[in-house]
């Protein structure tokens, strides 16, 4: 396996929101997160850190996840308890109300992959160098375009595309959508929406797929790309090859 994560801030926010993290517990389980936080007064980046430092606490507890089953209710268990802890903090810091933070998930084992996520920051796989979309958005122009009222073309540039209708510390109880996702996959790629907004699947598919790049410079490439076209938010990408999909 080759791993590798980066944050930036970007051009035009003066802080990071997100936080993100890949990590690898004693039975070679890979748990890789983002989290892209909002709220005023650098709060974002309180609820993104609190959801990816319990996750990897708890991560790290753990020798292995166990059966699929027993993965999925980790996943859904440890979410909730973020989201709770997110909500507790914002009640003891009343300049905190209104934070949350999205979230999406990878779980790498021997036997499984599963995905999970709140929000609208994005899992992908590789296959045949090919990026596929797993995750699915929770936003207001996603149920617009299911909805039949909205095209895909219509909701790249509408004024509400980043209204999101699901996030950690929004409601009392997290809702996480959870995915069992093709084990021949030869990449896992997650980020936040502030690489997908500046630039679409077939570019970012491009860089990864340069053989000539290793895994940190392709990466940094994707970054410095959003960047040129603005930077207009936070970016982090959390990149894993597997096995299979190593030269």
């Amino acid at each position: 396996m080759k791993a590798y994560y980066l944050t930036d801030v970007g051009r035009v926010r003066s802080h990071n929101e997100d936080s993100v993290t890949i990590l690898k517990n004693a039975s070679d389980e890979y748990l890789m997160v983002i989290a892209d936080g909002m709220g005023g007064h650098r709060k974002g980046e309180v609820a993104s850190s609190i959801a990816v430092t319990h996750l990897g606490k708890r991560f790290s507890q753990v020798n292995s996840m166990g059966s699929k089953i027993d993965a999925a209710n980790w996943l859904n268990d440890n979410v909730n308890e973020i989201n709770k802890n997110i909500l507790d903090y914002a009640s003891v810091h009343p300049d905190s109300v209104g934070m949350g933070t999205t979230i999406v998930i990878a779980l790498l084992t021997h036997d499984y992959l599963l995905f999970g996520n709140i929000g609208d920051s994005s899992g992908f796989v590789m296959i045949d160098k090919h990026l596929k979309k797993v995750t699915h958005d929770h936003t207001l122009v996603n149920l617009l375009v299911e909805a039949g009222d909205l095209t895909e073309e219509e909701a790249k540039y509408h004024p509400k595309k980043n209204v999101l209708m699901k996030a950690l510390g929004a409601t009392e109880k997290a809702e996480l959508d959870l995915y069992d996702v093709d084990m021949r996959s030869e990449a896992i790629l997650l980020c936040s929406d502030g690489l997908t907004n500046l630039m679409s699947v077939e570019q970012i598919e491009k860089v990864l797929n340069d053989e000539e790049l290793d895994i940190e410079s392709k990466l940094i490439k994707l970054v410095k790309k959003c960047n040129s076209r603005g930077g207009t938010d936070n970016i982090s990408i959390a990149y894993l090859i597997m096995e299979s999909g190593e030269e």
